[in-house]
């Protein structure tokens, strides 16, 4: 006899009302003539979040609910003659300069005001690896030299019957996402399978939504352009304040440059916030931040809810270490053009190395060696502003230890100085405080030297030249690690997501 059945559960009322999609190019709320004003785009870090909140371990109803408040543009729209196809993903993540969606008490905040010149503030390619397991990131750099293809100017209906040098941000301005992505692949010779293209507000949010990113620095960074202000150490900076990190300038002499690398590294800690705090597992969290991201996101057609499901399961294990960052090798950084000005024309040669590896599907920083199994993880090391391996060091014995002046050299060389190795015996035999003497001009060096030999005595001593002198003390015990902020390695000067985030 067969077992009465147990009366069924009614169906639960649905909370969430259907899913409409919106016509090609527009957002939902919004007017066709407000969609096609151009976003302020910041932060690109923002796009590349879309692909780490991808969809691991959620379900297929709630990212399809999600996907249908990203808008839609159509980059890919009558191009012909596009490079081959390579391995992997390739995405375009811009930036624009749009501040329409921003409120007068962040413009007076934040500093954002001005008028926007409707043009990509940031640019970056990015590479998924066929296997899922890598992700290597471009910079190129906003006023590279560029010739962009035939066009009609979307503004002022001009005609180009042939190709004309701009700078690489301009673009958009004349064309929008179409002509952006027309001529990062006739420079680039790489296609691009996506489009995506961020606002600040989603940025925020996005930051906010995560907890805050945590970000160090080894030198107090001010930029009374953007309201920056933050001393040496480590910050947890809310959207506001990663806004202002992400867009500042004027901190160093590195202009843009440095701007790009400042970017990558938030990029690093913003996934290994994400990766790190249980956000792909957690329904709840990942909702709300996948709602701040997606919803001033605009993305060609193509990526869509099957595409973030299947990058997300792929993606489940990634994390900082999984990302790789650089920018395009640099030929000339004040290329002049007539009718231009400065641009940065990038190295021809090294540029297309770069290139034909991303195409090649090919790993971009050199290949770690693998810690061998059970062996103890090594120190975290103190952040300095200038890379070790960029100071010369000669090392003197002040105590009658023998064999003192050898164990500091070997510390030091360790991690990273440039020691003689040849210490010798100083002068002083009964140094109670370990002594760095330096030449003034390098007082930085002198830092970051004192900053691995914790306890010791800085004095400068004027004409002593590029070369630090560590006179060892009785009170010398080790020496501390200690790494730049970015150690760039390889042939394309590349770092990895851990090694860009705080120790």
């Amino acid at each position: 006899m067969t077992a009465p059945r147990p009366p069924q559960r009614p169906p639960r009322p649905r909370t969430t009302p259907p899913r409409r999609r919106p016509p090609q190019g527009a957002r939902p709320g919004r007017s066709r003539k407000q969609d096609e004003r151009p976003r302020w785009g910041m932060r690109v870090a923002t796009g590349l979040s879309v692909l780490v909140l991808g969809a691991g371990g959620i379900g297929h109803a709630v990212v399809s609910n999600l996907e249908g408040g990203i808008g839609r543009v159509d980059p890919f729209k009558d191009m012909k003659n596009r490079p081959q196809s390579g391995h992997g993903t390739n995405l375009l993540l811009v930036g624009t300069d749009g501040r329409d969606t921003i409120t007068k008490e962040e413009k007076r905040k934040y500093k954002l005001g001005g008028a926007p010149c409707h043009c990509t503030d940031t640019i970056m390619l990015v590479h998924l690896s066929a296997d899922k397991q890598r992700a290597s990131v471009v910079s190129l750099p906003r006023d590279s030299y560029a010739e962009i293809p035939p066009h009609t100017d979307r503004t002022t209906g001009e005609k180009h019957s042939s190709r004309h040098p701009v700078k690489l941000n301009a673009a958009y301005a004349e064309g929008g996402p179409t002509l952006t992505v027309r001529t990062v692949e006739h420079m680039t010779g790489v296609k691009i399978d996506h489009y995506l293209e961020v606002d600040f507000t989603s940025f925020m949010k996005t930051v906010d939504a995560v907890g805050g990113v945590q970000i160090c620095t080894a030198r107090p960074m001010k930029d009374s352009y953007t309201g920056l202000d933050l001393p040496a150490g480590t910050h947890r900076l809310d959207g506001g304040q990663a806004l202002q990190y992400v867009r500042s300038r004027h901190v160093d002499v590195a202009s843009d440059l440095g701007r790009m690398q400042r970017q990558q590294k938030f990029m690093a800690a913003l996934i290994k916030q994400a990766t790190g705090n249980g956000v792909l597992l957690n329904p709840v969290k990942f909702q709300q931040v996948s709602a701040s991201v997606l919803g001033s996101v605009r993305a060609d057609e193509g990526f869509g809810t099957e595409e973030m499901l299947a990058l997300g399961k792929a993606m489940k294990d990634f994390s900082p270490a999984s990302s790789e960052f650089t920018s395009v090798p640099v030929g000339n950084p004040s290329f002049p053009v007539k009718g231009i000005g400065s641009t940065v024309q990038w190295d021809e040669a090294k540029s297309k190395k770069l290139f034909q590896a991303l195409r090649e599907d090919r790993p971009l920083a050199p290949v770690k060696p693998k810690p061998a199994a059970g062996a103890p993880k090594p120190p975290a090391a103190t952040l300095v502003e200038v890379a070790p391996e960029e100071i010369r060091v000669q090392v003197y014995n002040g105590t009658p230890k023998d064999g003192l002046g050898k164990d500091v050299d070997a510390g030091l060389r360790a991690t990273g100085f440039k020691t003689t190795n040849t210490p010798l015996n100083g002068e002083l035999r009964n140094l109670e405080r370990t002594l760095v003497t330096y030449d003034p001009r390098w007082d930085r060096s002198a830092k970051s030297l004192a900053t691995a030999l914790p306890g010791s005595e800085l004095k400068a001593v004027k004409g002593q030249g590029a070369v630090m002198e560590v006179t060892a003390g009785s009170d010398f015990t080790k020496v501390r690690p200690v790494r730049a902020e970015t150690k760039q390695s390889g042939q394309f000067g590349t770092v990895t997501g851990d090694e860009a985030v705080c120790p």
